[in-house]
């Protein structure tokens, strides 16, 4: 199948389409050649299809084991597949930048998205590369971050019981390269640093992250099925349209972060008499684990 394909890179720092497969009919051939891809584009397009549910489970099977949602599963019999709506720009919008379920401890790995509506105008994703935002740090920033572990929970989904302890600097266990790690939407604090310093660095690395020249923007067509490494990128939607837009999707799970040095400092504790508040929820998932 690889030679068959037609791969078109749609920016300097990640995103390719990919036509020349019916992804309905893949393999494990296809899938090999489908890796290899997303380890060079980090996130994939391939226009004009339209999945069943069960084609689309058996796509996602290629690649892992499937994750389902409580509470966005379509049917019983299909736990793993679940569909979000939202019309006129105001339902299930992601809208802040975000790596997939990073309040877990083991994260996404890939997600696979089938478009089945999208509004005439509006609603596209962007994308960013993880590894370009930590290439692009100084080295003494790489020093620290390399060095650091940051909380995530699921707060912006009404769950903050639901948190892990990541590395702000992990390594994929494929390409063996180094990304940085943290996010707006789901990354609370620095773990090592008091939550003021943390503000600060958390904040500027969330901004770093999200440059224009690492990212893509993809307009949507009805029918794309999008298929990306939640390990090593980072996406949003623009909230910005007005109409119905569909999505299908699954997701393979299975990923424990490695981090890219060792422990190097202890978690922050408090020099004074006073707890602050914000520490707190920290210092109790850090007793339970």
């Amino acid at each position: 199948m690889g030679s068959t394909l037609e791969v078109t890179a749609l920016s300097g720092s990640l995103g390719a389409e990919i036509r020349g497969i019916d992804l309905a009919k893949a393999g494990p051939v296809d899938a090999d050649a489908i890796l290899k891809l997303i380890a060079e584009h980090l996130v994939l397009f391939f226009p004009g299809h339209r999945l069943t549910p069960d084609e689309h489970i058996a796509f996602g099977r290629l690649f892992g084991k499937l994750e389902g949602h409580p509470n966005l599963a379509m049917d019983k019999e299909r736990p793993e597949f679940f569909e979000l709506r939202a019309d006129s720009g105001a339902g299930a919008v992601a809208d802040e930048w975000h790596s997939d379920l990073t309040c877990q401890a083991e994260p996404s790995v890939y997600a696979i998205l089938h478009m089945r509506t999208c509004p005439p105008v509006g609603g596209d994703t962007l994308w960013a590369n993880m590894y370009k935002a930590y290439e692009e740090l100084s080295q003494p920033m790489k020093d620290l971050c390399e060095g650091l572990t940051a909380l995530h929970d699921a707060s912006p989904h009404y769950a903050p019981e639901r948190k892990a302890i990541h590395p702000v600097v992990r390594v994929h266990p494929v390409t063996g390269r180094k990304s940085l790690f943290v996010n707006e939407h789901f990354t609370r604090r620095i773990v090592e640093l008091s939550h003021e310093e943390s503000d600060v660095l958390l904040g500027y690395l969330t901004r770093h992250a999200t440059r224009d020249r690492f990212s893509v923007r993809y307009r949507w067509t009805e029918g794309t099925i999008a298929m990306w490494d939640n390990r090593c990128t980072q996406h949003h939607v623009l909230n910005d349209f007005v109409g119905e837009r569909v999505i299908q999707r699954v997701t393979v799970m299975g990923d424990r972060p490695e981090r890219a040095a060792p422990p190097r400092y202890a978690p922050f504790k408090d020099r004074g008499t006073a707890v602050s508040w914000r520490d707190e929820p920290l210092r109790a998932f850090l007793r339970a684990r």
